[in-house]
């Protein structure tokens, strides 16, 4: 019996090393992500709270629902289609805006890289927390 449940603890073993190492790649890097912010969404938006640009600030933005920062004019498309913002959902919005908030005032014609926004959430992510 104490060979076999060392055979089994060893695959188990062996199997989480996979899955851990599987979703550490998954994971994006904050640091590429701060530099696509830089290059794709600092111009309109900043990660200060309460600053906003042309769009509103995206500090602290998972978890949020759509369009309720209060000193900031947001289109009736936005502040009407009920998204609380997931890494999901944001990662369908970076890749195409118009598809996900049709008729939204956001000028962005998406981020086609997977891995991109996958550093970008990563990043976003670590400022909502």
């Amino acid at each position: 019996m104490g060979h076999r449940y060392r055979r089994s603890f060893s695959i188990f073993l062996f199997v989480s090393m996979i899955l851990a190492s599987t979703l550490a790649s998954a994971a994006g890097s904050i640091k590429k992500g701060s530099a696509i912010y830089k290059r794709e969404c600092a111009e309109c938006h900043t990660m200060k709270d309460g600053t906003n640009k042309k769009g509103p600030s995206i500090f602290r933005l998972i978890g949020r629902k759509a369009g309720t920062i209060a000193n900031y004019d947001y289109s009736s498309a936005i502040k009407d289609s009920g998204i609380v913002w997931s890494t999901e959902k944001l990662d369908l919005y970076i890749k195409n805006p118009n598809k996900v908030v049709p008729g939204g005032k956001m000028k962005y014609e998406g981020l086609s890289s997977a891995k991109s926004r996958e550093d970008l959430i990563a990043y976003l992510l670590f400022f909502s927390e």
